[in-house]
């Protein structure tokens, strides 16, 4: 497989050319329009037969000779991975990238919330291949502890059962159409009230045939910290060997106090869970000043924070499907998917930069008389942001929300990674 980065001058069809690959496949694997003009600094995915890359990080007694053993490679191929790398000397924590024709095994969960189901069925069709999981976000809770349906998930359940991906019952604390402290907070530190929360998710879960749960409680009271801690292992032993799915904030250090991160026991939460999901998104997040919105020195700084308390093999960090767009003038934001936000930069004319530490494209752009600033991903950003999963040995990932759409990650999925199913 090949990222290329677009250059001043060059063509879908000159590009097509150098790679010796169909123009059908670049323009199906980008979504692109065989006749529009490409801009600088975007970054395409070259569907062709290179082995995936694999990366690690060097410890004690790794050569390049028992890493190319491992890896069933070469190390010539090695070598031509990583220029400037002194084959003799390497440094413990050095990253190294390895052509491998063994590809990262990994488990994978895409969240949908399904405000048209049926539209969304031909789309899980096309992507089932690439996930274990499907986290269906339907339900929500009343201030006594009962679950109940926000949005129908009947087909969703079916079809994914029968693609084979397991569906998951998401819960959240929602209350007109946002996450409620009061609300988990009531609930939470009310033993009849969890037990009744118990009670009404496996209700649910054993009638519809679901696989699990993924909860998604935010904003949780830090006072209620250890109420959550005993709420997911009752829920656990309930459940038995159905998935408990915990999704958690992301954070580099442990603040009990904090009214956002306060209430995750990671430590108490990884002995509970089968599977913790870190969000490691929005960094940079609507009305606040234009950032990446999952840059890759955070995520790996929230990784080994995450990796010291929590068995790396039940983690998963979370991938935004989508990018932020600021009003330079006042902050105001909105959201595009990754593919509307490479569109945009195509239909204004607007040259991409690429920040190497944050792993992440920007591009600037003008509206009337308004400047705008877009902070988003693309696939060399993702592929940057998988050899995280590699090099921590990680379970795998998370995508918020499977409706916005980003083709090219499908198509690099199908060629590099193995997903557990």
């Amino acid at each position: 497989m090949t990222v290329h980065v677009v250059k001043s001058g060059e063509s879908i069809w000159s590009i097509a050319q150098s790679y010796q690959v169909p123009l059908s496949s670049i323009i199906e694997a980008n979504q692109l329009n065989q006749n529009e003009t490409i801009i600088p600094g975007l970054a395409l995915y070259i569907p062709n037969n290179g082995l995936p890359i694999r990366s690690q990080i060097v410890s004690l007694g790794d050569t390049i000779s028992n890493l190319a053993k491992k890896f069933q490679t070469s190390i010539n191929l090695i070598l031509m991975a990583n220029p400037g790398i002194n084959p003799y000397q390497l440094r413990i924590g050095q990253k190294v990238n390895i052509p491998s024709p063994l590809k990262l095994v990994m488990e994978t969960l895409g969240f949908i919330v399904p405000y048209s189901p049926k539209s969304f069925l031909p789309v899980l069709n096309q992507i089932a291949s690439n996930l274990t999981y499907l986290s269906i976000v339907s339900y929500s809770l009343t201030y006594e502890g009962y679950a109940y349906i926000l949005l129908d998930d009947t087909d969703l359940i079916t079809e994914s059962r029968r693609l084979n991906v397991v569906p998951l019952l998401m819960i959240r604390n929602f209350v007109n159409d946002e996450f409620s402290p009061d609300l988990i907070g009531r609930v939470l530190e009310n033993p009849r009230y969890r037990q009744n929360l118990i009670n009404s998710l496996m209700s649910f879960i054993l009638q519809k045939g679901y696989g699990g749960v993924s909860i998604d409680f935010e904003f949780i009271p830090p006072p209620r910290r250890l109420d959550f801690n005993l709420f997911l292992s009752e829920l656990k032993g309930a459940l038995g060997s159905l998935i408990l799915h915990v999704n958690v904030h992301a954070k580099t250090e442990d603040i009990p106090t904090n009214r956002i991160i306060g209430a995750y026991d990671y430590e108490a939460i990884g002995r509970a869970a089968d599977i913790v999901a870190v969000m490691t998104i929005d960094y940079g997040y609507p009305t606040g000043p234009p950032n990446p919105v999952s840059p890759l020195w955070w995520m790996e700084q929230v990784i080994r924070y995450a990796t010291s308390l929590i068995n790396p093999q039940k983690l998963q960090i979370a991938l935004p499907l989508y990018g932020y767009d600021w009003r330079l003038s006042d902050n105001k934001t909105s959201a595009h998917s990754l593919l509307g936000a490479q569109n945009l930069s195509i239909a204004t004319g607007s040259v991409i930069n690429y920040n190497p530490q944050a792993a992440t494209p920007s591009f600037t752009y003008w509206h009337g008389a308004e400047e705008h600033m877009v902070w988003f991903d693309d696939i060399r950003s993702f592929q940057e942001k998988y050899k995280l999963i590699d090099q921590y040995g990680l379970l795998g990932t998370t995508y918020w929300q499977l409706s916005l759409a980003f083709p090219q990650n499908w198509f690099f999925m199908d060629q590099n990674f193995l997903i557990t199913q």
